[in-house]
């Protein structure tokens, strides 16, 4: 049985079906919430794979919040160990800033469902091919990364190019949230926090055109956001190689 660490910033962003799916594999996760202990220093030495998840914060502020700081620290011991990573939204900003790659502010973020457009890669890629067309997936970010040097790009929407990477054979990068049910949809909705975020794409609190949305797209995307974590999950069993990272 394999052992998989997850970082957590908020309550409010969890692993959502990616956990029944860890579960059902038989993995035994360690959560660090670091919302609720922010000096954590955790280490990726006991584990198989390491998962970082979404949050309100952004790189840019990792001078300020040292768990950032620690996250960045693991991240890159994970990647010198050949360990497969997979950051999802703040996440996977966090994984391409190890990579040196910049995180820039969007010039309007991404709020709500957009068509996520594969690249010609994604079509081998061993977490990515489930993608083969256009699939709606669900968005919540005011920045991007920039594709790291050495990176695969696997997907991109009309809003910004830089949706999925690949770094070496099993580190991932996906800004987008194909973790969400419809109730997490709604409990992001509700949370006035997120508010501020739905008033500078033009939205009420109410943010009808999501809720239509959602009821629209959500049964689409969880059948491609099953088989992409569970190729992801199958990495996590893979014997480890160890890899050189580019220099800073």
């Amino acid at each position: 049985m394999s052992r998989v660490l997850v970082f957590q910033h908020v309550a409010a962003e969890p692993l959502g079906t990616l956990d029944a799916l860890l579960r059902q594999r038989g993995h035994r996760l360690r959560f660090h919430n670091f919302e609720r202990q922010p000096d954590a220093q955790p280490s990726i030495d006991r584990y198989r794979g390491l998962i970082v998840l979404g949050g309100p914060m952004n790189v840019a502020e990792h001078p300020d919040r040292a768990h950032l700081r620690t996250e960045l620290k693991v991240i890159e011991a994970a990647l010198r160990a050949n360990k497969p990573v997979l950051g999802i939204c703040l996440g996977s900003q966090l994984l391409a800033h190890v990579l040196g790659a910049p995180i820039r502010r969007l010039p309007r973020p991404e709020i709500g469902w957009y068509q996520l457009q594969p690249e010609q890669a994604a079509a081998e890629d061993a977490v990515m091919k489930p993608v083969r067309q256009a699939t709606p997936v669900f968005q919540w970010h005011s920045y991007g990364f920039e594709l790291p040097h050495g990176a695969q790009r696997l997907a991109s929407t009309a809003d910004w190019p830089n949706q999925a990477f690949r770094y070496g054979e099993n580190a991932y990068g996906l800004q987008f949230h194909m973790e969400m049910d419809t109730a997490l949809v709604h409990r992001w909705l509700a949370n006035p926090g997120y508010w501020p975020d739905l008033a500078e794409v033009g939205l009420d609190p109410l943010a009808q055109p999501i809720r239509d949305d959602t009821e629209r797209h959500m049964d689409t995307m969880q059948q491609v956001a099953d088989q992409v974590f569970g190729g992801f999950l199958d990495l996590v069993g893979r014997p480890n190689r160890r890899i050189v990272l580019p220099s800073r």
